[in-house]
């Protein structure tokens, strides 16, 4: 019984996007390497969930920086996770955008992508419990906490995600 190199192909992956069918690279291999933007990562589900992520972070901010504000302390802190989130994300995005991660490859990306969702993700989560409980019925407020967790389900998506294919990349090239 002979075990044959296997292949997994996925949708979503924090090392970038999933490599493309076989018919699509033998058709369009002499090209995909030498261009500079990675137009396949805007339509992939990592790339729309990226997108996703900072509309809803950005929305979160907005809303909670136009209102009046109950508790300083609680709302800056929202303020700066909900931006420092979004400057990673979109940082996290360009890179794959560009493939970054195929030039610089002294960086563990997979890694540190997932370890910026699992702190970025835990600090908005107390960011937006924190908000949600200051807000006093105030509906911006109430609306920027609102998607503050909307950000935090999406994050948790993207860290699942990351996880979950790492897992099985590992498992599957273990034992074959």
């Amino acid at each position: 019984m002979s075990h044959g190199a296997r292949v997994i192909h996925t949708g979503v992956s924090s090392g970038g996007p999933a490599a493309p069918p076989p018919v699509t690279v033998a058709s369009s291999s002499a090209g995909s390497d030498g261009e500079l933007m990675d137009g396949g990562y805007f339509r992939s589900c990592a790339g729309m969930l990226k997108v996703a992520q900072m509309i809803s972070l950005l929305i979160g901010f907005i809303s909670v920086n136009n209102s009046p504000w109950t508790d300083y302390s609680a709302y800056s802190f929202f303020q700066i996770v909900t931006m420092c989130d979004l400057v990673m994300i979109l940082f996290f995005y360009i890179m794959h955008i560009f493939r970054v991660y195929r030039k610089l490859t002294c960086v563990s990306w997979p890694l540190a992508e997932f370890l910026h969702y699992l702190i970025g993700t835990i600090l908005l989560l107390i960011g937006s419990i924190v908000a949600a409980a200051k807000s006093y019925n105030i509906t911006g407020l109430v609306a920027g906490a609102t998607f503050g967790f909307l950000a935090t389900i999406l994050c948790v998506i993207s860290m699942w995600s990351s996880y979950k294919v790492s897992c099985i990349t590992q498992s599957t090239s273990k034992y074959h």
